[in-house]
C-alpha cells in the first residue's frame, strides 16, 4: 500500500502482540486481511463485519499512514523496532524482479523503471481534461430522427477487440457492422456502403509477418479489395477510418494508399522487448495549422489522461531522422506518451514501447484518418478505467472521457 500510495505507515503492534512476542506478530501465517480506510470510517466498519457475525476482538486498528513523509515504522507503543524510508524498502523489494528483467528483457529499460522508484516526488497518473466527459456533442443527433451512419468494424484472423470498438461506436450513435476481412475479398460486402472503417486491435495472422503485415497485404496483393480501399480513402470526402494497436499497424502498411501519408512510421518490437499491457498516461497533441485537427479529437487537444495499452510491437520507426522530422512539420502526431509530469517521454515504463518523443498516434493531413496503438475503446466506461478521479468521476456519468472521441466522429459525420 506504501510503494502504490507513495506514502508513509506507521504501524503499531501494542493492539495484536502477546507474550511479548514480536516475531509471531511479525511472521505469522493465520488468515487475515490489512483493509485501508478513512479514519471517520472505522467504527462503521466494524459495525459491519460485527452484523454479519464476525468477532469484534478479532479486528484491531493497527497504524495509519503519513502523507508528510514517506517513512515506514514499526512500533509497539512507543519503542521503534523497525524504520527505513519507502524508496529503499521498494528497491530492496524489487531488485530481484529488475535483476531478472534485465536479463530476460531490455536491460535499459529495466533500469529505467527501477530508478524510477527513486523519485520520492512522482505525481502518478492524473487526469487533465480541456473537455467535460460529460458533455454528450452526439446528443442533438441521437434525438433527432436521421439515421445512424454505419461503420464497418473490421477484423481478420487473430484480431480480439472488435466488440469494444462496436460498443463505443454504437454508444456514440453509428450502426456498427461486423465486417470480417473475407467478407470484402469475396465481394459480399462492400465499403461504399460505410461512413467509416474501424480496424480493431489483436493478433492479425498471429502477427507471424510482423505487426499488421499480413492484414494488410491481404488488401494490397488483392486487386479488388485494393480497389475497395483505394476508392475509400481517395475518391470519397465523406468518411473516416480508426485503426487501434494491431490496427494501427494495419493502417502504417496501407499508406500507400492513404493520401498525406508518406511520412507515417511503421511500427515494431517495443523496445522493452517484451508485451506491454499497463495503464499509460498519454497526451492528446496540439491542434498544428499546417494540418486540419483530427476529427476525432476535436476540443480535446492537449488533454492528458490514462488510456489502456496491450501491445508487443508499438514502437514508432521511421525511415531517417528526416522522415520524423518531416511528421512533426506536418502537425500529424496526434497523440504521444507522457510521464507522469506531463512531459513526452522515450523512458520506460511511462512510454512502453520506445517510440521516439512518445509518438503513439498519427494522423493524416485531412484529418479524417487516425491510427493509435494505446486502446481508447476498452476503457470508454468510466469504470473499465484502472483509476479515475472519484470525486470528478461523479459528475461524468457511467462513461469515461474516452468516449468523446468517438462523439466527436458522430458529429463530424452529421
Amino acid at each position: 500500500m506504501s510503494f502504490a500510495g507513495h506514502v508513509g505507515v506507521n504501524v503499531n503492534l501494542a493492539n495484536i502482540i502477546q507474550n511479548n512476542d514480536i516475531i509471531r506478530v511479525l511472521f505469522n501465517e493465520e488468515l487475515g486481511a490489512v483493509i485501508q480506510i478513512r479514519q471517520q470510517d472505522f467504527e462503521r466498519l466494524v459495525q459491519i463485519f460485527t452484523d454479519e457475525g464476525f468477532p469484534r476482538n478479532d479486528i484491531h486498528h493497527i497504524g495509519e499512514i503519513t502523507c508528510d513523509h514517506q517513512d515506514i515504522f514499526i512500533m509497539t507503543g512507543d519503542s521503534i523496532l523497525f524504520s527505513i524510508s519507502r524508496i529503499e524498502l521498494q528497491r530492496m523489494w524489487s531488485e530481484t524482479s529488475y535483476h531478472i528483467q534485465s536479463l530476460r528483457d531490455n536491460s535499459t529499460c529495466a533500469k529505467e523503471e527501477f530508478d524510477s522508484i527513486l523519485d520520492m516526488d512522482n505525481p502518478g497518473l492524473h487526469y487533465k481534461l480541456t473537455f467535460d466527459p460529460a458533455d454528450d456533442v452526439s446528443l442533438p443527433l441521437l434525438k433527432s430522427p436521421t439515421t445512424r451512419p454505419k461503420v464497418a468494424i473490421l477484423r481478420e484472423q487473430g484480431v480480439n477487440g472488435h466488440t469494444e470498438m462496436a460498443f463505443a461506436f454504437y454508444l456514440a450513435g453509428f450502426t456498427a457492422i461486423d465486417v470480417h476481412m473475407s467478407d470484402i475479398l469475396s465481394g459480399d460486402i462492400t465499403l461504399s456502403d460505410f461512413k467509416g472503417i474501424a480496424a480493431c486491435g489483436g493478433f492479425s495472422y498471429g502477427d507471424v509477418l510482423g505487426a499488421g503485415s499480413g492484414w494488410a497485404k491481404s488488401i494490397l496483393l488483392h486487386p479488388k479489395a485494393r480497389q475497395e480501399f483505394l476508392d475509400f480513402f481517395q475518391n470519397r470526402q465523406d468518411t473516416f477510418a480508426l485503426g487501434v494497436c494491431n490496427g494501427c499497424q494495419f493502417l502504417s502498411q496501407l499508406k500507400e494508399l492513404i493520401p498525406g501519408t508518406e511520412n507515417w512510421p511503421l511500427f515494431k518490437r517495443n523496445k522493452s522487448e517484451q508485451f506491454e499491457a499497463r495503464c499509460s498516461l498519454i497526451e492528446i497533441t496540439s491542434s498544428n495549422t499546417n494540418s486540419k485537427p483530427s476529427i476525432f479529437f476535436n476540443g480535446m487537444h492537449s488533454s492528458i489522461f490514462p488510456i489502456a495499452v496491450a501491445h508487443g510491437e508499438g514502437r514508432a520507426e521511421f525511415s531517417n531522422n528526416e522522415q520524423l522530422k518531416k511528421l512533426i512539420a506536418q502537425g500529424l502526431v496526434a497523440v504521444r506518451f507522457v510521464d507522469n509530469y506531463g512531459n513526452p517521454t522515450e523512458k520506460y515504463p511511462y512510454n512502453p514501447n520506445g517510440s521516439p518523443l512518445g509518438i503513439t498516434g498519427i494522423q493524416t493531413p485531412n484529418g479524417r484518418v487516425l491510427g493509435m496503438m494505446p486502446h481508447p475503446e476498452r476503457v470508454i466506461l468510466k469504470e473499465a478505467n484502472s483509476w479515475y478521479p472519484v470525486e470528478e468521476g461523479k459528475k461524468w456519468g457511467e462513461v469515461g472521457p474516452w468516449l468523446r472521441m468517438f462523439r466527436n466522429a458522430r458529429v463530424w459525420v452529421c
